[in-house]
């Protein structure tokens, strides 16, 4: 029998289906069952890395394995080498936890334990083979540690996505019961509903002073109980996960009552801080004195990072501009000979340090769209935001611009803009003068880093967003940047623009 859960609405966003939570006895084990499944997988994208390696490099002959000691020679079997290297290797990735819940299916943590696993276990063959004199091929080695890692990353990634696609339905996820003032547990609900993948589905809640059958402002989370009765509310919901959102009304020794009443590996206790958007990296535990004190690093913008990314920035669109250059000709000549007007359309930007610098694009509008601007700000629009001025059927857009906009192709001279040093691949999205006018104190914190060609904001619903979400994306990226991060947007928009959908006008 399963229930239709109760999913928060998040404001500004767009309607998702009710997840279906299914019932708790079918949602106690998924857990062990998606780890076996991984287990399996894992143990399949080795065996075949390892043997297709070895078939590769020797053939179907029967290869030894020389180890030398006292000056006798001891052969084995390549065959018998492959296998314990195969359960080695399955043991390394059992150690290091890469298939614990706590990080499947949502960030690169999983990704990072799998390669970290393979990485040192190489090392340590290296190692054990120098002193113990064994002579293990090193083609054999070189081939199998980049083939196994890249198997075990795409199995991981192919499971990931079946994961998400149960976790859009409410399967595979974690039953959450927030405990909390109605404020702190409104706002972790929302912020746990803008991604459903995450793993997490809200079915109830309990509150100080929490009238049973009532549901917390904002939002349609029944409340179950008030804080006093976290285990009835526990069973009557099922919950396998209970998160603390605030400690205003809850002693410490409350606290501790809930965590000695939850069942050992079955239910979970999670202390959700009201810090928003900070990244793992800069979130340190650290025991003092008894106190698991939570520190928060400051975001640090070192010229060491910098360099990096302006490298980047310069192999990427530079190799770019290159590989490209005949869909830019291409583009070109078609927009000089479908509409009056230049090529180009330059538009003033608010840039790194606030500084305005000018920003390059196929133009995609009549010549003079900006006249029209004021015209267009009466009508009623079904895209945008108070800040951002959208409209998903633009009267000013051009037939051929209409295309280009479907695809972001319209935004490939800003390549030149990379190169140039006034904008970055990724990184908020570059404002216009008027819309800076508007800006909050706080939001000029985007400006600590150069906009980009594509940024959070354009993987996370683009045209669609509100302003207050396009703020707490920009925000995000500018205080969480890494590398790894960068990569992963870039990636993730060139899967955006080969299936635009509608988010891009």
């Amino acid at each position: 029998m399963t229930a239709t859960a109760l999913q928060p609405q998040v404001p500004g966003s767009r309607e998702r289906r009710p997840a279906t939570v299914r019932s708790p006895r079918s949602t106690t084990d998924w857990r062990k069952r998606y780890s076996r499944r991984l287990w399996i997988s894992d143990l399949l994208a080795l065996v075949w890395s390892v043997y297709g390696t070895q078939l590769l490099w020797f053939g179907f002959g029967n290869a030894q394995v020389a180890m030398r000691e006292d000056g006798r020679i001891t052969e084995f079997s390549y065959w018998v080498f492959s296998g314990l290297l195969v359960v080695v290797w399955m043991l390394a990735l059992n150690l290091i936890d890469s298939r614990s819940h706590r990080i499947i299916g949502h960030g690169m943590t999983e990704y990072v334990r799998v390669a970290d696993a393979s990485l040192r276990l190489f090392g340590a063959i290296a190692i054990v083979a120098f002193l113990t004199r064994i002579d293990v091929a090193r083609g054999y080695l070189l081939i199998s540690l980049p083939l196994g890692i890249a198997m075990l990353l795409v199995t991981r990634w192919l499971w990931r996505q079946w994961l998400n696609a149960q976790r859009q339905n409410g399967s595979f996820s974690a039953r959450v019961l927030l405990v909390g003032s109605e404020e702190s547990v409104a706002q972790v609900a929302r912020e746990l509903g803008r991604t459903p993948t995450a793993g997490y589905v809200v079915v109830g809640a309990c509150v100080p002073k929490g009238q049973v059958a009532s549901t917390i402002p904002g939002t349609a989370i029944p409340v179950m109980a008030n804080v006093d009765a976290v285990d009835r509310a526990i069973a009557a919901t099922g919950a396998d996960t209970v998160a603390i959102t605030s400690t205003d009304e809850l002693p410490p020794a409350k606290v501790k009552e809930i965590s000695w009443g939850l069942e050992a590996g079955r239910q979970h206790l999670v202390l959700a801080p009201s810090i928003l958007d900070v990244a793992g990296p800069r979130i340190h535990m650290r025991p003092v004195a008894g106190l698991p004190l939570v520190h928060v690093e400051t975001p640090r913008f070192s010229s060491g990072q910098r360099i990096i990314k302006r490298m980047m920035d310069l192999v990427i669109s530079v190799i770019g501009v290159i590989i490209i250059s005949p869909l830019l000709i291409a583009l070109a000549l078609t927009v000089r000979l479908t509409s009056a007007g230049p090529v180009l359309f330059r538009q003033k930007r608010i840039g790194y340090h606030g500084k305005e610098f000018t920003m390059l694009k196929f133009r995609s509008m009549v010549v003079n769209a900006e006249e029209l601007l004021e015209n267009l700000h009466s009508e009623t629009r079904d895209a945008g935001n108070e800040v951002m001025f959208k409209m998903r059927n633009d009267p000013r857009v051009t037939p051929i611009g209409r295309v280009m906009r479907r695809y972001s192709i319209d935004e490939l001279p800003q390549l030149f803009n990379v190169v140039g040093g006034s904008m970055s691949l990724v990184g908020p999205r570059p404002p216009l003068p008027r819309e800076v006018a508007q800006y909050s104190t706080h939001v000029h914190r985007r400006f600590l880093v150069k906009p980009g060609i594509t940024g959070l904001w354009q993987v996370s619903g683009r045209s669609r967003l509100s302003w207050e979400d396009t703020v707490r994306l920009d925000l995000s990226y500018v205080e969480n940047w890494s590398l790894l991060g960068d990569l992963a947007i870039i990636a993730k928009t060139a899967r955006a623009a080969l299936t635009p959908g509608d988010t891009a006008y």
